[in-house]
């Protein structure tokens, strides 16, 4: 696993390089994920949008990308059909599946999640002793985790119509596997995401805010001190705000970061397959798209529709999330 720490909306990783305030020890060892699949619910298409496939321009064209991020070149792909879920798995639905399985998430297992500092009560954030270096709006916070996204003293009893949130992608492919379902491919992802339209910069067109209207849940203001809320939230918003894109998909853009199955690889799209690709076969790093509730234009500017990121599959944050595909 890498010690590369992540831009502020792309959230940071497991191991990290902490400024130290005190210890959090006996929290680094983790078992691999074992949910009891006993009671797997079957696989269902309710809630989900059929998709055609067809060919389509992948990728970013344009200069505002991140070369680290590898967005280009553009590239023709071909997508077969399948099914994907028109908004992120809500804390209702995941809840179900913890209540059916028993499972267990990452963030549990470790003790701890990253969440943005400014989100904590004051008496958690009295708590604090580590901060993440270059990042020091993240805070790994011991009791963190998807039922108490800022920690213990914090709830989800008004938000199980949001995104669950401290999801890895472990857990994300262990919930999957429960329903029946899996994760997008980073190719499903982005022709899902543009909605039938062709190398636009967002799922609606090439402005953000057309007439004035806010399509997206990201940061307003000055990021991280004063965030104006003019889109409506400060944190996560329910998984289906805003209108959708032209496929009826929710939130392809902002609220969220959602992992798909493939491996991070800068140079994938020089050498992918036109056909269904796949992602590398081998790697340390699992791709994200579409942009949290904390990308800022500033120095984020990743809630793009062809914008990606990447983490360690063991990572969790508080703007992370997911949501599924299945195969015709």
């Amino acid at each position: 696993m890498s010690n590369e720490t992540k831009p502020a909306c792309c959230g940071a990783s497991r191991p990290i390089e902490f400024t130290s305030f005190g210890n959090l020890a006996g929290k680094t060892e983790v078992n691999e994920p074992t949910p009891n699949m006993d009671k797997a619910s079957a696989s269902s298409k309710e809630g989900m949008v059929f998709l055609e496939g067809g060919v389509y321009l992948m990728g970013n064209g344009t200069r505002q990308g991140f070369s680290a991020d590898g967005e280009g070149p553009v590239h023709e792909v071909e997508i077969s059909p399948f099914y994907i879920d028109a908004a992120t798995v809500t804390n209702s639905q995941f809840a179900e599946f913890i209540k059916e399985t028993g499972y267990k998430t990452e963030a549990e297992k470790f003790g701890w999640s990253f969440v943005f500092r400014f989100f904590l009560s004051p008496w958690e954030a009295a708590k604090v002793s580590q901060v993440v270096q270059g990042t020091p709006w993240w805070a790994p916070v011991e009791g963190a985790y998807w039922l108490h996204p800022e920690g213990p003293d914090s709830n989800i009893d008004d938000r199980m119509d949001h995104p669950a949130l401290h999801v890895s992608w472990n857990d994300a492919i262990a919930y999957c596997k429960w329903a029946g379902k899996r994760l997008p491919t980073e190719a499903e992802w982005e022709y899902a995401a543009r909605g039938g339209l062709e190398q636009k910069i967002y799922p609606w067109g090439d402005e953000l805010t057309p007439g004035g209207e806010h399509r997206c849940n990201i940061w307003q203001g000055t990021f991280p001190e004063h965030n104006t809320k003019r889109d409506g939230y400060v944190g996560t918003a329910p998984a289906k705000s805003f209108p959708p894109n032209g496929y009826g998909i929710y939130n392809v853009s902002g609220n969220v970061w959602e992992w798909t199955n493939d491996w991070f690889g800068k140079q994938y799209y020089s050498e992918s397959p036109r056909k269904d690709p796949k992602g590398p076969a081998s790697g340390t790093n699992r791709v994200m798209r579409g942009g949290s509730y904390l990308c800022h234009k500033s120095y984020c500017n990743r809630y793009r529709v062809a914008a990606r990121s990447s983490n360690t599959p063991d990572s969790s944050t508080g703007n992370m999330g997911f949501r599924c595909a299945a195969d015709v």
